[in-house]
């Protein structure tokens, strides 16, 4: 069960990195297509896709170091008790 539970935090993990970049990035060459705009548009998405996704990374790892700690605590419990 463990090992599932791993499986889905990073499977989280690179969501919440993925989609942040390719979305900005996508939107931005949209938008560079659609109204012909400069460079400078998908310039802009990448570096806001990067921010996006580097946020994304932080949260998510936060998340599982929160949700890990607990365990290390039970572990220790047992050894002792």
């Amino acid at each position: 069960m463990k090992n599932l539970s791993l499986l889905v935090w990073f499977t989280q993990l690179a969501v919440s990195v993925a989609v942040p970049l390719g979305g900005a990035v996508w939107l931005s060459v949209w938008l560079y297509n659609k109204y012909r705009l400069g460079v400078w548009v998908i310039i802009l998405g990448v570096l806001l896709g990067l921010w996006w996704a580097i946020d994304g990374l932080r949260t998510s790892l936060k998340a599982m170091a929160r949700l890990a700690k607990p365990d290390a605590e039970d572990n220790e419990e047992q050894r002792n008790g």
